[in-house]
């Protein structure tokens, strides 16, 4: 699934009640996602870490909805390597 369609997808699904949440809890439920992350990156199984991976990519969308970020045009900058030094493999010191 590309970024775009994530973002509506999770706009359609989740936009009003996350809107309604606000940013400030959109952002702290972000940083809850990553902290699970990270424990399912150091102890947990391949399961666990794709489905927290899904977790924080999801509220990564709802957060760039709410704030007006389009996340394809956001991560454009990396689409020919390092946004830095221009390369691929990054050769930035």
């Amino acid at each position: 699934m590309e970024l775009g369609h994530l973002q509506e997808v999770i706009e359609r699904t989740y936009g009003t009640r996350d809107r309604a949440r606000g940013v400030p809890s959109t952002v702290a439920w972000l940083a809850e996602e990553v902290g699970e992350l990270a424990q399912a990156v150091r102890k947990g199984t391949q399961a666990e870490r794709e489905h927290e991976f899904g977790d924080v990519v999801a509220w990564v969308a709802s957060l760039a909805n709410q704030v007006g970020v389009d996340l394809d045009l956001a991560v454009a900058r990396y689409a020919d390597g390092c946004p830095r030094c221009g390369f691929s493999p990054c050769s930035c010191p």
